[in-house]
């Protein structure tokens, strides 16, 4: 499925609760907006020879890579809406999940990360961004 497909998947988790989903919807809506997230940057690294084997790393190590390929900023808020999204997927039994409100900003984060990776094209190995 491709990202933008996942995101939509997300927001509609969001707008569309219902008695049957209650408890599960905050947490799969992170799921589906962290799995969106994964997937731009995986096609960001598969779309040159020289990046491909990133995309079979840990999403950490891609994570970290990322910044000496993309501008800082654009690295930095990926790496940020990841971890806070990995937070939201998982079960804390003090913790509650997140808000609907969270959820939103966190997936129109997502969606600035992949449309600024889709605006820069292929990886260059040389490019080092600031």
């Amino acid at each position: 499925m491709k990202p933008g497909h996942m995101l939509a998947a997300g927001e509609g988790l969001i707008s569309r609760r219902d008695s049957t989903s209650a408890g599960l919807w905050p947490r799969a809506a992170a799921l589906m907006a962290r799995q969106a997230l994964e997937g731009a940057i995986a096609q960001y690294w598969n779309a040159q020879t020289e990046t491909s084997q990133l995309s079979s790393c840990s999403m950490r190590t891609q994570l970290t890579c990322l910044p000496f390929y993309l501008d800082r900023q654009t690295a930095r808020q990926a790496a940020y809406v990841w971890a806070a999204l990995s937070n939201a997927c998982h079960y804390h039994s003090y913790e509650l999940a997140p808000t609907a409100a969270e959820l939103t900003g966190w997936i129109n984060e997502v969606r600035t990360v992949i449309e600024q990776i889709d605006g820069l094209g292929r990886p260059n190995s040389l490019d080092m961004r600031t």
